[in-house]
């Protein structure tokens, strides 16, 4: 009897570990299109075009991405480059028709280095030769899901997934003999699986499986955090150039979805606008998920549990 008490110590802690705690209401989500294409079954990354989408798939598959007609969800467009893949895990615009592939996925923490590469992308099928950048990183290997592209200048950043996310810069200009030195900027999003720019390039988006968090440019101030609707596996994000919001999840015949996050952001060239975002009070934490549950009731319960368990195993002690 003893023994199966002192077991059940630990559950109330556990579960107000493990709850999500008070979270705002999920801002909705609208279906703009699915992937019709089964070969897109673990998409990855995302980036909006004129009309379409690009996607990839991550760990495991080979070095291509997809061009998707936005009104069809059909894939209109593949482009294969050279190499092999080791776990392409993002996408970031790279200018007119081209996008940066990040092949920095590391779940055993154990690559020397990281690559990027600049591919094209649009309708037809094609296999070209990318130029290739290695990035690596100054404090030991990382995993990483998310890359971004400022609008304004071209640089490249990473942010880490890790329980507390770290955003690391590349260098201004990318040495194709490399490798290229990443720089530890701020902390921010904790499990970050996507992130994006706004089209004023004065605010960023970082998403992880159950939030999106808008900073401001280049200082990172957040300006805001949204729960994002359920998805089987989000880890895609995308701002187009009219600033609409779109989501991509793992899964066959996954669904792209819009969402209207309560934020404005300017047109480029004018001054940012920033609303009146829900779910922005409480301290700034950027931490996972899981780090910003409402822990307080459960730790209280769990000393109640303590102390009723105490109780009855002084009696039960007593009557032996």
């Amino acid at each position: 009897m003893e023994k199966l008490l002192f077991l059940l110590l630990p559950v109330p802690f556990a579960v107000g570990l493990l709850s999500p705690g008070a979270a705002v209401e999920p801002v909705p989500g609208t279906p703009v299109v699915a992937f019709q294409d089964s070969a897109i079954d673990e998409s990855s990354g995302l980036v909006a075009g004129d009309g379409v989408v690009v996607t990839v798939n991550d760990s495991g598959d080979s070095n291509r991405i997809f061009t998707v007609d936005l009104t069809t969800g059909k894939t209109v467009g593949v482009t294969h480059w050279q190499g092999e893949a080791r776990d392409i895990e993002a996408l970031a615009p790279a200018g007119p028709d081209e996008v940066w592939v990040g092949d920095i996925g590391d779940n055993a923490t154990t690559r020397d280095h990281v690559t990027v590469s600049r591919v094209p992308y649009g309708r037809g099928e094609r296999t070209v030769t990318a130029p290739t950048y290695e990035l690596v990183y100054p404090d030991g290997a990382h995993d990483a899901e998310t890359l971004l592209s400022d609008p304004a200048t071209g640089r490249l950043y990473v942010v880490v997934k890790e329980f507390i996310g770290r955003l690391y810069a590349a260098p201004a200009k990318l040495d194709p003999d490399g490798p290229n030195r990443l720089e530890p900027v701020k902390e921010v999003l904790g499990i970050a699986t996507d992130g994006a720019f706004f089209p004023d390039g004065e605010h960023v988006v970082l998403r992880n499986y159950g939030q999106a968090v808008v900073y401001t440019w280049p200082e990172l101030e957040r300006v805001g955090r949204f729960d994002l609707p359920a998805q089987k596996q989000g880890e895609g994000i995308a701002v187009a150039a009219d600033g609409q919001v779109l989501l991509s999840s793992e899964g066959v015949g996954a669904e792209v979805l819009r969402v209207d996050l309560p934020f404005e952001a300017a047109a480029p060239g004018e001054p940012g606008k920033p609303g009146e975002p829900a779910g922005t009070d409480g301290p700034a934490t950027d931490r996972a998920p899981e780090a910003q549950a409402v822990w307080w009731p459960w730790a209280a319960l769990g000393g109640g549990v303590v102390v009723v368990l105490g109780t009855f195993v002084a009696l039960a002690r007593r009557r032996g």
